[in-house]
């Protein structure tokens, strides 16, 4: 370490858009094909759908933790089914989420993940919004393993609620303060992590516009710059 700064002892790691490519071709697939399906087409746009689909989706997705937990495949065909009623369509939605479910298994690796991973040198835990099932077999189809994985499935919950993050930090043994979270989402991975005190390097590739009121630590284009961000500590 350099300057006196405090290591950073582990990583806490987001998943899906930050080390495999979201699933945004999938989504928009689908919004068309929710268009295509309405009652009176003319009066929805793609737009419309997508709201109303990702509004249904984050209502479910808080409501679910702990004895009221579901899996984010059935929340994810619960907030389509309300999305169909909402523009009239009668497609049955677990047929119109199964490319997605598919994708979730098979994701793209993204160009810096590899390099990235091998020049990290401390203790790494992933902590994803999805099914355990599913990531393992995302990993397998990547080619990654990690020794410690916490999902929501595992946690009864979703980011950004607590339980995920304190069961990464449980699992390796470190406060909020000796880690870093490694993550792209703003709902889940930055105001998850910003709760607890962890400090975020946000991986906004998109080269977003942290909203008002918002901080993260690093914001970055990509993975490239963490491991010198990381071996020279906070």
């Amino acid at each position: 370490m350099t300057g006196g700064r405090d290591p950073i002892r582990g990583v806490l790691l987001d998943f899906y858009g930050t080390l495999v490519a979201e699933d945004d071709h999938i989504i928009e697939a689908i919004h068309d094909q929710v268009l295509a399906t309405a009652r009176h087409p003319e009066t929805v746009t793609t737009a419309e759908v997508g709201t109303v689909w990702w509004s249904a989706f984050q209502e479910l997705a808080a409501r679910s933790h702990g004895g009221s937990f579901r899996t984010q495949r059935d929340i994810a065909v619960s907030s389509l089914a309300d999305t169909l009623r909402h523009v009239g369509s009668t497609a049955d939605p677990l047929e119109v989420c199964r490319p997605q479910f598919a994708y979730w298994r098979q994701p793209d690796l993204l160009p810096d993940t590899l390099a990235f991973l091998g020049a990290l040198d401390v203790p790494v835990c992933v902590v994803s919004n999805i099914d355990r099932g599913d990531l393992l077999a995302a990993l397998e189809h990547t080619g990654l393993s990690f020794e410690h994985i916490v999902t929501s499935e595992d946690a009864r919950s979703y980011k950004p609620r607590p339980e995920c993050f304190l069961a990464a930090l449980d699992v390796l043994g470190l406060r909020p303060d000796e880690v870093v979270h490694v993550g792209d989402s703003l709902s889940g991975d930055v105001t998850g992590a910003s709760r607890l005190g962890i400090p975020i390097a946000w991986i906004n590739r998109r080269g977003r516009t942290l909203p008002e009121g918002r901080s993260v630590t690093h914001d970055l284009p990509g993975l490239a710059p963490l491991p010198a961000i990381i071996a020279a500590g906070r």
